[in-house]
C-alpha cells in the first residue's frame, strides 16, 4: 500500500528518483518513409521519421547522418519497440498546471511518467503528495478520442448522471484526458455542472506524453506552468482538457501514438481495486466501465473489464455511435441466449 515508510528526502527529489520518461534512443526509418535523398542531404533526411513517431533529427545526442543510423538500425534488428529502441531517465515535468479559461484559472497536478511506473509509488504520489483522497468508486471513461456529438438528451442524461455518481459516492473519474472526444465531454459535464462543489470531482486524465500539444510548456521539475489552450488546426496531437485535476502523462518514448497509456490505466485501475475502503473489511474499491461511442480498441478493453476476476461492470451508453451502439446491440441480442 502507497503510504509506507521512505527516506527523508524533498518530494522533487523522491520524484525524480521514482518516476522516469522515456525517450527514442535507436533511429529505424519507418516503412512509410520516403525513398532517401540520393546525395543524402541533411535537410531531406530531416523529412523522415524514425518508427517511434518522431523525425530523424528530433533525437537529441543521436548521430542522425544517413550511413550511421541506417547502420544502427539494422545493427539493433527488427521492428522498432519500447523495450528495445528507447531510453529512460529521470522525468523532467511535474508540478502544477494552470488553464486559464476565461475569467477562471484552473489548477491541475501533473507528471510525465513511464507507462510502467511502479505503481505503489504511483499510489504514493497521488495520496501522499497531491493529497487526494482514495475514492470509494473509479469511474473508467472508455470512448472516441476525436470530436463527436452527442445527441442533446443522451448529453444531458449522460453529464447529470456522471456527476451526480461521482459527487454522491466520492469516486475518481479516469479519462484520457484530452481536450477532444468523450475526455471533452466528460470536461463539458463538469464544467456545464452548478455544483459548488465543482472542484471537489476528481477527474484524472491518462493520455500519452506524446500526443500532448504544446508539451514544452509542461516541461520543468516542480513549475508551476501556464498551459496554452489554443493548438495548431492543423496538428494531429491535442490539447488537454482544463477540468481534469490531475494529469498522470504515460510516456513510451513515441510522438503521435495511442496504446500503451490504456496498460498504465488499466494497471492503475487493478492496483487500486486492491485498496481496503476499511482496514477491517476485505472490501476493495470497486470499479464500473462506462463506454460513450468509440473504435475497436474500446470494444476490446470491454471484453478485458468482463472477463477481469472479479469481472468489472460496464454501462454502455447507447445511441452514442460506434462501439457503443454495437456492444448495445450485441447485448441486446445475446442476453437471453448467454
Amino acid at each position: 500500500m502507497a503510504g509506507g515508510t521512505r527516506r527523508a528526502q524533498s518530494p522533487k527529489s523522491w520524484i525524480e528518483e521514482a518516476f522516469s520518461k522515456r525517450e527514442c534512443a535507436h533511429i529505424i526509418p519507418s516503412s512509410k518513409a520516403p525513398h532517401r535523398c540520393p546525395a543524402g542531404c541533411q535537410v531531406c533526411q530531416n523529412l523522415i521519421r524514425c518508427c517511434c513517431g518522431r523525425l530523424i533529427g528530433e533525437h537529441p545526442g543521436i548521430d542522425c547522418r544517413w550511413p550511421i543510423y541506417q547502420t544502427g538500425s539494422q545493427r539493433d534488428g527488427g521492428e522498432w519497440s519500447v523495450q528495445k529502441h528507447t531510453k529512460m531517465s529521470p522525468t523532467d515535468a511535474f508540478g502544477t498546471i494552470n488553464f486559464q479559461d476565461g475569467d477562471h484559472t484552473y489548477h491541475a497536478k501533473y507528471i510525465r511518467l513511464s507507462y510502467d511506473s511502479n505503481l505503489d509509488q504511483l499510489l504514493h504520489l497521488m495520496v501522499k503528495e497531491w493529497q487526494m483522497e482514495l475514492p470509494k468508486l473509479v469511474i473508467s471513461v472508455h470512448g472516441g478520442i476525436q470530436n463527436f456529438k452527442l445527441p442533446s438528451k443522451v448529453k444531458k442524461v449522460f453529464s447529470k448522471g456522471l456527476v451526480k455518481a461521482a459527487e454522491s459516492t466520492g469516486a475518481w473519474i479516469i479519462t484520457e484526458g484530452i481536450n477532444s472526444g468523450v475526455s471533452k465531454h466528460v470536461g463539458d459535464a463538469l464544467k456545464g455542472c452548478a455544483s459548488p462543489h465543482l472542484r471537489k470531482i476528481c477527474a484524472i486524465g491518462v493520455p500519452p506524453w506524446g500526443v500532448i500539444e504544446n508539451q514544452r510548456d509542461l516541461i520543468g521539475k516542480d513549475v508551476d506552468c501556464l498551459y496554452q489552450t489554443l493548438g495548431n488546426p492543423l496538428s494531429k496531437l491535442h490539447m488537454l482538457n482544463s477540468m481534469h485535476s490531475y494529469f498522470l502523462m504515460a510516456d513510451d518514448g513515441t510522438v503521435g501514438k495511442y496504446g500503451n497509456e490504456m496498460i498504465l490505466r488499466r494497471n492503475l485501475e487493478k492496483y487500486i481495486s486492491l485498496q481496503k475502503l476499511h482496514t477491517r473489511m476485505n472490501q476493495g474499491v470497486p470499479i464500473v466501465g462506462l463506454v460513450v461511442e468509440g473504435g475497436p480498441s474500446v470494444i476490446l478493453m470491454v471484453w478485458e473489464y468482463v472477463r477481469a476476476s472479479p469481472a468489472i461492470p460496464v454501462m454502455v451508453y447507447e445511441g452514442t455511435g460506434r462501439a457503443a451502439d454495437i456492444l448495445a446491440f450485441t447485448h441486446k441480442h445475446t442476453s437471453d441466449t448467454g
